[in-house]
């Protein structure tokens, strides 16, 4: 992991830090720091503690490599700097995420906070986790942070909870799902220091239980938790997704505005299917979403003049589709299909907004290599890799299909998870996996933030797939018909 940049503000905060540090019990039993770090989830409101300045928050926003996500981090950056000139209660530190390594796996966090911790751990009293759309009233922060006594641990946000058993989850709290809190990315979360300097240190001998990540947010929390003896989320009201009047945060939409969308003839759609659920799954596609599409092909182990589907020459499989997806990749590069900018990979399950797709396209330079949907890491302490999920969804821009396909990356077998061999060949590659929290491996009923504007779900599994096409996918004025 890369070396951050020195701190270049005021140290002010450092001070109160260090006299907190000596005036906290070092030869506190195993039993009171537990209780400790279990405290009630209310601050002291008048307890007599130093107030902090901005000089005294590290603010990092969780941007991305990709150029677009890197410019709108950028400019929030600007934003923030300049705001806090003008309230003239000192400067925080500001960084980008993706500027702080060369390494992918910083996205997850937990890698980041020993780096975070020995860069500013003693200078700093909190740290707060922001995304590249999230706006912040400075003043209003540190109203918020001045509530909480900076020498205990704190981990603050907006409460989100599951209203049911989610496989995102792995249907922990399966009992009592609304038992458990996570913060919401979209409003910011918080870390006292003293928490983040336990963190820090904690991570590098006792890593989490999954090596997979899935639901970042989520895992964070559970992860801080630490089955009962570490702090659970603080819900802050002043930390918001919607804006409010008294709102020290917000969040813009995940949709963003940049332009007319793409055309939908610069878009090729590939389904994956198979024989036994031609009658099954694919006229569900049909009677929804494949009527927007441009250009549609769906791949089968079979040829079925009726759909019509493509026998990609593949036997099916019934755990992974690496053959079939790398068979697709040819296809596209070649001739006997229509040349266009963007590739969607979708399953027979998907449920799509195409012209939500095409929207957001409009932000992403088409002659970069891009690789877009729903991100999910595996073994990243360990160096692993990122990856798209395939089920929400995989855009590929034609860049990096080319790389891809020239690049000599291939399955280890037919079977294997197309999207997870993707992900590691593009990671080798340098191409960066970019996050859309509007992708959805899962059924809308598995989440539990604002699903406005989503533009994918998954699985058919206990539901109506064409009732909810309708109620989350469908836009009842299309902008356009391109």
């Amino acid at each position: 992991m890369g070396t951050m940049a020195p701190r270049h503000v005021l140290h002010g905060g450092g001070v109160v830090a260090l006299l907190l540090l000596w005036l906290v019990p070092q030869g506190a039993s195993a039993e009171d720091k537990a209780t400790g770090r279990a405290h009630a989830a209310q601050p002291q409101e008048h307890a007599s503690h130093n107030s902090i300045g901005l000089s005294d928050v590290v603010l990092v926003i969780q941007s991305q490599r990709n150029s677009f996500h890197a410019r709108r981090a950028a400019e929030r950056k600007v934003e923030i700097l300049q705001r806090a000139a003008e309230l003239g209660q000192g400067v925080p530190v500001v960084l980008l995420l993706h500027e702080l390594s060369a390494s992918e796996r910083d996205w997850s966090i937990l890698p980041l906070l020993p780096n975070l911790s020995a860069t500013y751990g003693l200078s700093a009293s909190w740290f707060l986790f922001i995304e590249e759309q999230t706006s912040i009233s400075l003043a209003k922060l540190l109203q918020v942070l001045n509530r909480y006594q900076v020498q205990e641990e704190w981990f603050l946000g907006k409460s989100l909870h599951d209203n049911e058993p989610s496989i995102i989850h792995h249907y922990a709290f399966s009992e009592d799902p609304g038992s458990f809190s996570f913060p919401d990315p979209a409003a910011g979360w918080a870390l006292s220091s003293l928490l983040l300097r336990r963190l820090a240190e904690r991570i590098q001998h006792a890593q989490p239980k999954s090596d997979f990540t899935i639901d970042l947010k989520h895992e964070i929390a559970l992860y801080i938790w630490e089955d009962g003896n570490g702090p659970k989320l603080s819900a802050v009201p002043e930390f918001c997704t919607e804006s409010r009047e008294n709102c020290a945060t917000a969040s813009t939409t995940y949709l963003p505005h940049c332009g007319s969308p793409v055309s939908r003839k610069e878009v090729f759609v590939a389904v994956k299917t198979c024989k036994k659920f031609h009658s099954e799954r694919v006229p569900v596609v049909k009677a929804t979403w494949e009527k927007d599409a441009g250009f549609i092909e769906y791949y089968s182990d079979v040829a079925d003049a009726s759909i019509p589907t493509i026998n990609v020459g593949v036997p099916n499989t019934e755990r992974g589709h690496c053959g079939k997806t790398f068979a697709i990749l040819k296809r596209f590069l070649s001739k006997a299909v229509p040349k266009t900018d963007w590739l969607l990979v979708v399953d027979d399950d998907t449920l799509i907004s195409l012209p939500r797709l095409r929207r957001l396209l409009r932000c992403y330079e088409a002659k970069e290599a891009v690789s877009l949907g729903e991100r999910y890491g595996y073994s990243l302490l360990l160096n692993g890799y990122s990856y798209t999920t395939g089920g929400a969804g995989m855009v590929l821009s034609r860049p990096a299909v080319s790389m891809l396909v020239s690049s000599g990356c291939r399955c280890y077998d037919d079977d294997a998870p197309d999207d997870m061999v993707l992900g590691r060949c593009l990671t080798s590659l340098g191409v960066p996996i970019t996050h859309s929290p509007l992708f959805h491996q899962a059924r809308p009923q598995d989440y539990s933030e604002t699903l406005e504007q989503a533009v994918s779900f998954h699985k058919h599994w206990n539901i109506d797939p064409v009732t909810v096409y309708k109620l989350w996918l469908q836009d009842t004025h299309p902008q356009d018909e391109l």
